[in-house]
């Protein structure tokens, strides 16, 4: 790490701690040459392989823009959606891949999307699971309530 006052090739790191809820370090860091001190932050980066084959950066930004067309209209909420997108982002960490492919991005949201929003996650569906027929969407309901029988109701309040 070039200290970026004197531009000297090496530091020292004083202090380390994790921010971010443990997403990254910021590490305190001392240099040998001028003794001034500055602080980096570092981040294990995810990479999103797209269908052309050009890779970038993961954006949670765009899982809610793409999840948010699937909402258009429905009962969610902005902080409902940044939650899907961490929880998305989460479990692609927990994969243990330094990059992914977009479409497995895709499929990454269906299962917290259907606990979401049921319509939402049908449109969603339609597309990353190529629905190409109503039969398709047919069965695509016909699971979610064979699912929906297994679970307990909610309580009347």
């Amino acid at each position: 790490m070039h200290c970026p006052f004197c531009r000297h090739p090496d530091s020292r790191v004083v202090d380390s701690r994790t921010a971010d809820d443990g997403a990254s370090i910021r590490r305190r860091r001392q240099c040998p040459n001028c003794s001034r001190r500055f602080s980096t932050v570092e981040t294990a980066s995810l990479a999103v392989v797209k269908r052309s084959g050009v890779s970038e950066p993961f954006s949670r930004a765009k899982v809610i823009a793409g999840v948010r067309k699937a909402c258009q209209g429905r009962p969610v909420s902005d902080d409902e959606l940044a939650l899907l997108a961490q929880e998305v982002e989460e479990a692609i960490r927990q994969s243990g891949q330094a990059e992914i492919d977009a479409h497995d991005v895709g499929l990454a949201i269906l299962q917290p999307l259907q606990d979401l929003d049921l319509v939402a996650y049908l449109r969603f569906a339609s597309v990353y699971q190529g629905f190409e027929s109503l039969e398709d969407f047919e069965s695509a309901i016909a699971r979610l309530r064979a699912e929906g029988a297994e679970t307990p109701a909610p309580a009347a309040p």
